[in-house]
């Protein structure tokens, strides 16, 4: 019976017990598919990272899981907080790297940024693609699969769309809070819905202006995958900003931040910026626990 080392992080906060809970295992060597997807759904969090030190690929590797066994990939939560434990932990994950440090997600390079604030935390920027719009969504058809009316769907002329930078998630805007905290997911809907126009998660935001200092606050679901709400969302927030760019409501080179998971009263704040060949979003993570598991 192998022992294996893990950690409880809280992610997008730098406070423990806020921001979005991440479980990350480390690992000496791979493990198998069902070993995988059950220690995901053990710890039942949205996802649980299992990382190791490849010397073949000169590189930190992260592969990770939703309780439902669903590999996902992306520059969000779950690679953030397997990059802050490392760093928090005195790892030498960037060994013999040239000035551009990186790190690889279920085999996919990922450029990453560090620097550390007044408290000692990493903050820890990962690049994500240039956003780019896919396909529209009738408000009408995603307000059902949301419990809203179609009328709730609304900012300015901005319509639901699909959005891509690593991931193709649905980018929803609401006109306030208030409709943002009614919002309830119908699965079967949501995930016709899904099937339909090609999208993996739903990402509600407002930019009611209740709360200064944010660009927008936002709700994440993807049941599908076993996410029924997430509390911060990387792989989602790159798309909003280069949804917002495109809606010419942030300039690039501006710094914006996002809120999310107040509703799940798990506060998470995620930074973002765009460049010229990708959005940066950034962040830091707090250690709550470790521990010991058993394979």
């Amino acid at each position: 019976m192998k022992k294996l080392d893990y950690y409880i992080l809280d992610v997008f906060s730098d406070e423990q017990y806020k921001g979005n809970p991440l479980s990350v295992v480390l690992m000496e060597e791979e493990l198998t598919f069902a070993q995988f997807k059950n220690i995901a759904r053990e710890f039942g969090y949205s996802e649980t990272s299992f990382v190791r030190y490849s010397v073949a690929d000169n590189a930190y590797k992260v592969r990770s899981f939703t309780p439902a066994g669903v590999e996902v990939g992306g520059a969000g939560h779950n690679l953030l907080g397997a990059i802050c434990l490392a760093l928090l932990k005195g790892w030498e994950i960037f060994k013999g790297q040239s000035e551009e440090q990186f790190v690889m997600m279920a085999d996919e390079k990922i450029h990453i940024a560090v620097r550390y604030d007044e408290a000692g935390l990493p903050f820890v920027g990962m690049k994500q693609q240039t956003a780019t719009m896919q396909k529209i969504v009738p408000a009408e058809i995603i307000a059902r699969a949301i419990g809203l009316a179609a009328e709730d769907v609304c900012i300015k002329d901005w319509q639901p769309t699909v959005v891509k930078t690593e991931v193709a998630h649905l980018m929803v805007p609401v006109k306030d809070i208030d409709v943002l905290n009614r919002a309830v997911v119908n699965k079967p809907l949501l995930h016709n819905t899904v099937e339909q126009f090609e999208f993996e998660g739903c990402y509600l935001f407002t930019i009611d202006a209740s709360k200064p200092g944010y660009i927008a606050e936002a709700r994440f679901f993807n049941p599908g995958i076993g996410i029924d709400e997430d509390a911060a969302t990387g792989s989602a927030a790159g798309p909003l900003i280069g949804y917002l760019l495109n809606h010419n409501y942030i300039t690039a080179g501006g710094d914006y931040t996002i809120l999310q998971g107040v509703k799940m009263q798990q506060q998470s704040t995620i930074h973002a910026k765009v460049v010229d060949d990708g959005i940066w979003i950034s962040g830091t993570s707090v250690v709550v626990m470790e521990g010991r598991l058993y394979v």
